[in-house]
């Protein structure tokens, strides 16, 4: 026994810093199958969107992985490991419920699997096959099931990193490369990955054919590559909705909140929709579930708008939210946010409010976005996602 632990130890434990995840489940597989004396051995992992199980790494039945087997969870011999969350040997797989046709097509007789389990999550399956009948005893129950554990918990933290890589990635890819230019407004933008799981915060500013220009902020309720996906959808139904060029800002956030309820049920987001009509000096506002606007008109610091406050996107099946006129005029200075730079654990919200209204003024809003970093973020990073657009009107 301790040989074959010695075997598994040497990927286990030195060697996984520098894998990828299909790296890592393709090295080990193959220790697995020198240590064990088995034929096949697969890796399966949970997609919970599905409640499948997904061959996602193989060695010695490769097939599994090129044709994307799945297998549900509670059916055949990889569904109920999932199921029971409990090891299952098979000594002749002729006289088993064996749900995936791959395995006696490629001759395999016995199996032995395992759970992946990590932190009392269920990640996928692991099993191993021989083409001649075999029977696997407790010795070999344990190693895998060793073998699993520590594949699981180094999977995990692989999956958490690639996730976040993408979700970063998908983010940036989204929210704009600049702001557009509009004459007699000046625009400043801050964005910050909080220092856990990417969320799903954005922002966007664009001008209709009509002179109109729209601002939308939001925040997707959840983290990783998930939040990014729907923020993106978010995103783009907003700018869809908003080029009709023929709903205020409230009409708007119904739209997209009924389309959100359709097509992601379940799912949660706040917003806040602005539409300025540059000759008119006034701006249109529309909050879904989100914290008002922060504005400064004279010498004095900003305030909080008092806005009718309509409920987040997806949480309600019937809504409407009001839109409220706000008169913005030459030289003021409107701070649109996410709750990421005014929740704090430790200090109260109503504070942190009046941190920021302090921060902002009719300075440029260079100067002012500046100023509310350093206030509100300053030398520690933010758990959550901050999105920050300053907008000031510069003439009449």
């Amino acid at each position: 026994m301790s040989g074959r632990l010695r075997g598994i130890e040497a990927v286990t434990d030195a060697g996984l810093a520098r894998l990828t995840v299909e790296e890592l489940l393709v090295e080990l597989l193959d220790r697995v199958r020198e240590v064990l004396g088995v034929d096949t051995a697969t890796v399966l992992l949970l997609d919970d969107a599905t409640g499948q199980l997904v061959a996602t790494a193989a060695r010695g039945i490769e097939e599994e992985v090129y044709q994307g087997v799945r297998v549900p969870v509670g059916r055949g011999f990889a569904g109920r490991i999932a199921q029971t969350r409990q090891a299952l040997a098979i000594e002749d797989i002729d006289h088993a419920d064996v749900v995936n046709p791959l395995l006696r097509e490629k001759g395999i007789r016995s199996l032995l699997g395992v759970p992946l389990l990590a932190g009392g999550r269920l990640l996928g399956v692991l099993h191993v096959g021989t083409m001649t009948p075999r029977r696997f005893d407790d010795e070999d129950v344990d190693l895998l099931q060793l073998v699993a554990d520590r594949v699981a918990l180094a999977t995990q933290s692989s999956l958490t990193e690639t996730e976040r890589t993408a979700s970063l990635v998908m983010q940036r890819s989204l929210l704009p490369e600049t702001l557009p230019d509009v004459a007699g407004f000046e625009t400043a933008v801050r964005y910050i990955p909080g220092a856990g799981t990417v969320g799903g915060d954005w922002y966007d500013m664009f001008v209709l054919p009509s002179g109109r220009v729209f601002v939308t902020l939001g925040d997707v309720v959840g983290k990783g590559l998930r939040a990014a996906v729907v923020m993106g959808r978010l995103r783009s139904s907003l700018r869809a909705y908003g080029f009709a060029d023929e709903h205020d800002p409230g009409a708007v956030l119904d739209q997209v909140d009924r389309q959100l309820q359709h097509f992601e049920p379940g799912l949660m987001a706040t917003a806040v929709v602005a539409r300025i009509d540059v000759d008119a000096a006034h701006i249109h506002l529309a909050l879904a579930g989100h914290p008002s606007p922060v504005m400064a008109t004279g010498d004095g610091p900003g305030r909080y708008l008092d806005l009718a406050v309509g409920p987040p996107l997806g949480a309600a099946r019937s809504a409407s939210r009001p839109t409220t006129s706000v008169e913005l005029p030459p030289g003021a200075v409107i701070c649109f946010y996410t709750d990421g730079l005014i929740e704090r654990r430790d200090v109260g919200l109503d504070a942190r409010i009046d941190q920021l209204c302090d921060a902002v003024t009719t300075d440029t809003v260079e100067q002012v976005c500046i100023r509310v970093m350093a206030r509100l973020i300053g030398v520690e990073r933010a758990q959550d996602d901050v999105a920050l657009l300053a907008l000031r009107r510069t003439t009449p």
